[in-house]
């Protein structure tokens, strides 16, 4: 059984729907595979972070802004890492895309836009995201979808995957083959555009392109299809030694290599002011916890020992958070004494030396490092490095360590492309036929080695918009 379209978008995500349905409501035969049972992908986990400026909702609110100054502070941030064609593109329809989500229904949240300090911050309030996180671009999709395949030009299949991508004597893609109802099912098509996602659920893969040890928060179909397809055409991966992990997670409790996100710890300076101690596997301190800089911790804890710390504190530390923040979202210090030796990676003991030997410090490290750490309390100065917030010393049993690992949300290595979004072989050369958007190009492409705030969301949906009304005007 063979079958014949004009465009096969694989993956229906954050960039793939959008290609899809703009492809086909401007005239291109369009399908849209799906290797899960449902669309969507990462929106179903994501915080659906998007950023723009000069849009209407910024003029609503009396905010001044630009594209050229998003522009200034995507380069500030990446510290020009980021890939300059592909984040003008961005910048440049940024505020066309916010705007078409506002035509369409989309469900801001009240406070947006505004500046978002979970990491290095922008100098003006431009990022968005909706009630329901990314779900709400979900819910615009959803509308979206059934509109285009009203047009009879919109296929969709679920449960999926596509298998092999087809090439012509000269290398050129001529389709995919899907794996439907336990049949592999050749497609044929003009174009095919990979929308895959990335890898962060793909242990192998990721120590393979990230060279680091993963822990996951990622959705669980990020295994790099897309990559792995295109590979095999001699597609080239770039943004590789680009690796930077989200600052600190839980360990699941029943899942080796995941991380919780639901119930992580407020490590972020600006949310709640540190009373604990980070010490790595030696037991000694690595960063100022006060550090105000998430980019500057993030970038410390690729640094140590399999990007691994525990928070060490006190019965008096965690009993000063009971006015405050928690030190894990959702506990109060009840929780979290009731789960130390039940939760995995929570723990607590009489003694700085037991607390390390249950934990999986070295004792004698541990022990030299509260000690110094308490000489500066008594000081009121750290001269190892320089925290400002000394509020309590370590000293009044029981002792508590929670296991924290550097978690991955997102991947930064991905298929290169040109600024055209044809995926690209090793010798620089497009493949043609073949284009790839979303995360399957790495969060380097947009982000360079830092998070930037709506850089991952934001270009997923322009891009796949762009490329899917191009593809469709050469129909």
């Amino acid at each position: 059984m063979e079958l014949s379209y004009d465009l096969v978008v694989v993956g229906a995500g954050t960039a793939g729907i959008p290609c899809a349905a703009e492809a086909a409501l401007g005239g291109a035969r369009v399908l849209l595979v799906e290797k899960d049972q449902r669309i969507g992908g990462t929106l179903h986990i994501s915080g659906g972070h998007m950023a723009a400026a000069g849009t209407r909702r910024q003029a609503e609110r009396g905010i001044a802004d630009s594209a050229e100054a998003h522009l200034a502070d995507i380069r500030r941030i990446s510290s020009g890492t980021a890939r300059e064609d592909l984040i003008a593109l961005v910048a440049e329809n940024a505020a066309e895309t916010v705007d078409w989500l506002d035509e369409r229904g989309f469900a801001f949240a009240p406070e947006t836009p505004r500046i978002v300090y979970g990491h290095e911050p922008y100098g003006t309030a431009r990022t968005y995201y909706g009630v329901d996180e990314a779900l709400s671009i979900l819910a615009v999709y959803e509308r979206l979808l059934d509109e285009a395949v009203a047009t009879g030009r919109l296929d969709v299949w679920k449960n999926c995957p596509v298998v092999d991508l087809t090439v012509d004597d000269r290398g050129a893609v001529t389709g995919v083959t899907v794996l439907r109802g336990g049949q592999d099912v050749e497609v044929r098509a003009r174009d095919v555009v990979l929308a895959t996602g990335g890898f962060a659920a793909d242990p192998e893969l990721f120590l393979e392109l990230e060279g680091a040890p993963l822990v996951s928060a990622a959705y669980p179909t990020s295994t790099g299809d897309g990559i792995i397809l295109a590979r095999e055409l001699g597609a080239a991966v770039t943004g590789t030694g680009s690796f930077l992990p989200t600052f600190g997670g839980l360990p699941d409790p029943t899942t080796p290599g995941k991380a919780n996100w639901s119930d992580r710890q407020l490590l972020i300076a600006a949310e709640r002011p540190p009373v604990e101690i980070y010490v790595d596997r030696s037991g000694r301190r690595w960063v100022a916890e006060d550090e105000p800089s998430i980019d500057e911790k993030e970038r410390a804890l690729t640094r140590i020992e399999d990007m691994t710390f525990w928070t060490v504190f006190d019965d008096a530390m965690l009993e000063s958070t009971r006015s405050g923040r928690p030190l894990v979202v959702g506990w109060t210090p009840e929780d979290l004494r009731a789960r130390a030796g039940s939760r995995e990676g929570v723990h607590s003991a009489g003694t700085l030396e037991e607390l390390a030997a249950v934990a999986g410090i070295d004792p004698d490290g541990l022990v030299a490092t509260a000690a110094r750490y308490n000489e500066a309390v008594a000081a009121g100065s750290d001269p190892d490095f320089g925290r400002a917030h000394l509020p309590l010393p370590l000293e009044r049993a029981p002792f508590y360590a929670i296991r924290n690992h550097a978690i991955s949300l997102v991947t930064f290595a991905g298929l290169d492309v040109g600024s055209d979004l044809r995926v690209l072989r090793v010798d620089g050369s497009p493949i043609p036929h073949l284009y790839a958007i979303g995360e399957v190009i790495g969060a380097a492409a947009t982000c360079g080695q830092s998070f930037c705030s709506g850089m991952l969301v934001t270009p997923a949906i322009t891009f796949g918009r762009l490329l899917g009304r191009r593809l469709a005007a050469t129909a």
